[in-house]
């Protein structure tokens, strides 16, 4: 028994250890009141944004609408404290293939982390890696914002700071592990033999 313990615990352990290597989902809701200064927008949307340390890649989802402009660009900023403004960290002056021109639309494309064309220039400090990290570090703190801007709001019509979805931590995995272990060892009956 005290091996499939161990067993079930090294399993669980093992789990914890990959799921800090997933991809970290983030999302945010875009709109006026998020833009500082402070926008009287109609438009509305949403952001999601996936980067997978692994692959090295950030997946880039967004819908919006209302806008009282039309687009000119849209990318990541980063990395200020809300309600801050800070420069573009992601490709400029917007995103491959971002709808421009539009009120409404939808956008879904991946970003290649190893890739300079991927970053902003300026955000590009060190190294393509160092800028990689900064990006990463800046999502996790909740210090990068997705912000569209338009005809009539050239600074941003619509923006919202990414934060991530819940994601347990390693150590409570591993602890949900060894409870369910517990759990488990505590249920096992003891066999009886046909004799008895």
């Amino acid at each position: 028994m005290a091996t499939r313990l161990l067993f079930l615990l090294a399993l669980t352990l093992a789990w914890a250890g990959a799921a800090r290597a997933m991809p970290i989902v983030y999302t945010a809701s875009l709109n006026g009141a998020s833009e500082n200064p402070f926008v009287a927008s109609p438009g509305s949307g949403t952001a999601t944004v996936t980067y997978d340390p692994v692959a090295h890649t950030l997946s880039v989802m967004a819908d919006f609408m209302g806008l009282s402009g039309n687009t000119t660009a849209a990318h990541i900023h980063c990395c200020v404290a809300p309600p801050g403004n800070v420069g573009v960290a992601t490709t400029t002056p917007s995103f491959v293939g971002f709808p421009l021109g539009v009120t409404a639309g939808s956008y879904n494309a991946v970003l290649d982390l190893t890739l300079a064309s991927s970053y902003n220039p300026a955000f590009i400090v060190d190294t393509i890696s160092g800028a990689e990290l900064t990006l990463a570090q800046g999502l996790a703190a909740g210090q990068a914002y997705f912000n569209i801007h338009t005809t009539l709001h050239p600074g941003g019509e619509i923006r919202g700071f990414l934060t991530a979805e819940s994601v347990p931590e390693p150590a409570s995995l591993a602890l949900v592990g060894l409870g369910l272990a517990g759990l488990v060892a505590g249920r096992r009956q003891p066999r009886r033999h046909p004799a008895e």
